[in-house]
């Protein structure tokens, strides 16, 4: 009877395997096989290694700890399709074989069995099964992946837009990586892969820091302290420009010198400030660790790339008068650089104000910032926050509150970087918000930060990128609030009486892509400030959910897209390295945007528009051409700083805001250099005319003339290979500017402009390495393999 019982399941266990592996997509990984689980009495629990056979590949991935009122112990084995009967032939030996000692045969295992079943998501969840997400719901999940299995998961992962964070833990048989994707999605994954062994649920929150007591999290904070190693002297910094901060705090005591502390007004003193609730010193903890979290919960050195500056800006009581707002910056930075003349640096600050907004158009404070960020002959990178919503947000009115929240001043500056927030915070661990939800699925942009989708549309894109900025929970019926869960964890600005505080909001993601542009800057010296930032923008894309929301063939669509998540996530392994089917091509130059023309020696003469940089690219074209019809594409940017001409005009052709605007063209095919040349003319003649919708261009570009807004231009082409190998250039050329109308002695139609260029084409899933050939021609040492 026993026998016949277990048959029955096994049978029809197989079965319903069978039509799985029937199933499989042409994209699936590994061999093929399935999952199978059984139910062992927890008083035969000793005989759960009979279940595994590793000279046939079953091997146990899975057993569910039990719980309070658990008869069974339940044991999830993999099973690979060439031995799919091993277990029905085992019970058959059972029914009809007799063992040694005249006991059936295989007595010790299928008497132990009491069910067994074809396997799911849920047979090799070993968690809390109380915390086994709801059907539809995006969480994090820790996938341990079986050994030696991670590329092939990772392979899956891709193919089924399944995001994986990049960092893994390697054990013995196991490797841990965390994955956000629905029960559903991972159902379709180890339906189509054999890689996975167990699942749990992401715990990364930073509610375990934030409930320890004071001694153990002093404990911890001094482990980290004592593994940090700080950078060379010589190494870039991070300039926050906020509330002052703690400099005896033991993660930043060592990379925050005393010299280095400023301030604008020596009444106020180089300290945090409990007015500002230690700002200064969260932003700080971000902008130096990155994750906080992440760097004190993982073993090993932690070798630092850059160092802290800190500027006290706001007063420790009460605000700034806003007329001096552009003022205070201004002298701020100039104190730092007259301390540190020579060393490299990026500014940061996420201090911002709705005072003088109007949909876009600069203001004094903003005005100021491309001052200073344009410099004259002395660049700055400038990392500037997009600000928060001020007010309640209600759960019904997300993310239509953030359309409707323009971004604060001075994000209008047209050369700073500004950082918005988009979120992956969805888990919900602390029991008092059992019941709460997040606000934001996962990939979409926090709850609190505001967008530029409200600016006139001749205005530049911000923000310019999203990073982490944390979540909000509720309970469909307060307003949401940041719980300590959705959040992330910094330092705090009274360590005597905590050391870690929770952060979010575009206050951490500026800190955040701070952290990213001074690491730039260590591993690239060279790199110009223009060029970090298109660096971070060239690495950036938009998430699933935001893709989601995106109509490639609307023009409101993704306009709207542009102004809530600028382009999106940027990527610091993007940012720094080609790989073999994803090449980056950089280039730093400069041109005459101006020309003086006169018809006679002793006329006036006429300024007009200078000469196009024409480069050649340095496509594979054989490796190309052997992919014919192989999807890639190409994306390009292009990064300047303008001069800005603050003063409210009416806008019109003659008194523009920019001193000039650079745009790209790439060659088409079979496109030769006259007509390339004259469809290069008629472009920046119909930008003059005011045509922005006119796109010349067109040609399968993303975004077209939607990008040339601003000072940074950012798109994406798609095609087949064979049509890359020809478009072997791209024009950068000069538009407009009021420098043009100014007959002036500054001369300034004799001015250079730099500008920085970044070219990659990608690949996916070609054999072809692309990268090499790229390298030889322009000369670059491939390493030895």
């Amino acid at each position: 009877m026993h026998a016949r019982t277990l048959l029955a399941a096994l049978g029809s266990a197989i079965a319903g395997a069978r039509r799985q592996i029937a199933a499989r997509r042409e994209e699936a990984e590994g061999e093929p096989g399935f999952y199978l689980q059984f139910d062992i009495p927890i008083e035969h629990r000793d005989a759960l290694n009979g279940l595994a056979l590793p000279s046939k590949g079953i091997e146990i991935v899975a057993v569910q700890p039990f719980e309070e009122g658990d008869d069974v112990v339940r044991s999830t084995v993999f099973v690979p399709e060439r031995v799919a009967d091993h277990f029905v032939k085992k019970v058959e030996e059972y029914r009809d074989e007799e063992g040694p000692g005249g006991q059936p045969k295989n007595q010790r295992l299928v008497a132990s069995v009491v069910d067994a079943r074809l396997g799911g998501v849920r047979a090799i969840f070993t968690d809390d099964r109380s915390l086994f997400p709801a059907d539809r719901q995006q969480t994090w999940w820790e996938v341990w992946v079986r050994e030696e299995r991670l590329s092939e998961f990772l392979r899956i992962a891709g193919h089924l837009e399944i995001r994986v964070k990049e960092h893994a833990l390697e054990f013995i048989e196991r490797t841990v990586v965390l994955a956000l994707a629905t029960p559903e999605e991972l159902q379709v994954l180890i339906e189509n892969s054999s890689a996975v062994a167990e699942l749990r649920l992401a715990k990364d929150v930073p509610s375990f820091f934030l409930e320890m007591g004071p001694r153990e999290s002093a404990d911890w904070a001094h482990n980290l302290a004592e593994r940090i190693q700080p950078a060379d002297p010589a190494a870039p910094a991070v300039c926050i420009l906020d509330s002052g901060a703690t400099r005896g705090h033991p993660l930043l005591s060592a990379s925050l010198a005393a010299e280095d502390q400023h301030t604008y007004d020596p009444d106020w003193g180089v300290n945090d400030s409990a007015y500002w609730n230690g700002h200064g010193t969260a932003m700080c903890g971000v902008a130096l660790l990155g994750n906080v979290q992440v760097a004190l919960m993982r073993g090993g050195q932690v070798q630092l790339e850059h160092h802290l500056e800190t500027v006290k800006i706001l007063p420790p009581t009460g605000e700034n008068d806003p007329d001096l707002y552009g003022v205070i910056t201004a002298e701020s930075i100039a104190q730092v650089e007259r301390h540190a003349p020579r060393r490299r640096r990026v500014f940061c600050m996420a201090v911002s104000s709705t005072f003088a907004l109007s949909r876009g158009r600069p203001s004094a404070w903003s005005a100021a910032i491309d001052t200073i960020c344009y410099g004259d002959g002395t660049p700055r990178l400038m990392v500037m926050a997009a600000g928060n919503l001020r007010t309640e947000i209600q759960a019904a009115e997300y993310p239509d509150a953030n359309d409707l929240a323009e971004a604060e001043n001075p994000s209008q500056a047209w050369n700073a970087l500004v950082v918005g927030a988009f979120t992956d915070k969805v888990t919900i661990l602390d029991e008092d918000y059992f019941d709460w939800v997040p606000l934001a699925p996962a990939g979409e942009i926090s709850p609190a930060s505001r967008t530029s989708t409200l600016w006139e549309r001749q205005w530049p894109i911000r923000p310019d990128v999203v990073f982490e900025g944390g979540n909000f929970g509720h309970d469909g019926i307060n307003p949401a609030y940041a719980i300590d869960d959705l959040q992330s964890l910094t330092t705090h600005f009274r360590p005597q009486n905590r050391l870690f505080q929770s952060f979010g909001d575009t206050s951490d993601a500026t800190a955040q892509c701070a952290n990213m542009a001074a690491r730039i800057m260590a591993a690239r010296r060279e790199l110009r400030p223009e060029t970090v930032r298109a660096l971070i923008i060239h690495s950036a894309e938009w998430t699933r959910a935001m893709r989601a929301r995106f109509d490639r063939a609307n023009f409101n669509s993704k306009l709207s897209l542009l102004r809530r998540y600028g382009w999106g996530v940027p990527d610091l392994d993007r940012a720094l390295m080609s790989t073999a089917t994803d090449a980056t091509l950089m280039i730093q130059d400069e041109l005459r945007p101006l020309r003086l023309v006169r018809k006679t020696p002793r006329a006036k003469g006429e300024i007009k528009s200078g000469y196009m940089n024409l480069h050649q690219l340095p496509w594979p074209r054989d490796e190309l051409l052997k992919l014919s019809d192989h999807p890639v594409e190409m994306r390009v940017t292009l990064s300047y700083f303008i001069e800005g001409n603050p003063g409210e005009r009416g806008w019109t052709k003659r008194h523009r805001y920019a001193s000039h605007g650079l745009r790209f063209a790439v060659k088409r095919a079979l496109e030769g250099p006259d007509t390339f040349q004259s469809r290069i003319n008629r472009a920046a003649e119909i930008e003059e005319q005011g045509q922005a919708r006119v796109d010349p261009g067109g040609d399968d570009w993303v975004l077209g003339t939607l990008r040339n807004r601003g000072s940074i231009h950012s798109d994406v082409w798609y095609g087949t290979a064979a049509d890359l190998a020809t478009r072997d250039a791209i024009a950068v050329y000069p538009v407009g500017g009021w420098w043009r109308e100014r007959h002036d002695e500054e001369r300034r139609w004799e001015r250079s402009v730099r500008y920085s260029l970044l070219v990659s084409i990608r690949a996916p899933g070609a054999g072809e390495d692309i990268y090499t050939p790229i390298a030889i021609q322009i000369g670059i040492d491939i390493p030895a393999t």
